[in-house]
């Protein structure tokens, strides 16, 4: 017998149960809220867990330090889609926290100068 954790997920193969059946056959996420860059952070990591599989208690273990939800995406191998289900499901029971990433000190005036020059240089492409 090894100390190896038995996975779900073979690295060669691929995961070796349907995704569908990870998330009891649901596809899209109901929080729109949620994107790549989203932070999550364990909010309640020691509550009793409400559904069971896996992947919840790995997604919060992974969150006891700040993760965005692509982080957390790349860290379980499964399609964003799918991480954004499993993660509003935890958010639902009050296991985790999620909160938009600080704004950056770009100016909007800035975004936009740079918005026209790559119009202009498209324009000029195009003729």
């Amino acid at each position: 017998m090894t100390d190896e954790p038995e996975h779900w997920y073979e690295e060669d193969a691929g995961p070796l149960v349907r995704l569908y059946a990870v998330t009891r056959g649901r596809g899209r996420a109901p929080r729109r809220e949620l994107d790549l860059t989203t932070l999550l952070i364990a909010a309640n990591a020691e509550a009793a867990p409400r559904r069971p599989g896996p992947e919840y208690d790995t997604i919060v273990e992974l969150c006891r330090a700040p993760l965005s939800v692509a982080e957390v995406s790349a860290h379980l191998h499964l399609p964003l889609t799918l991480t954004k289900v499993l993660i509003g499901d935890l958010i639902d029971d009050g296991r985790l926290a999620a909160r938009a990433p600080e704004p950056t000190a770009s100016e909007p005036s800035t975004d936009l100068h740079v918005l026209r020059a790559v119009l202009a240089g498209i324009r000029r492409v195009q003729i």
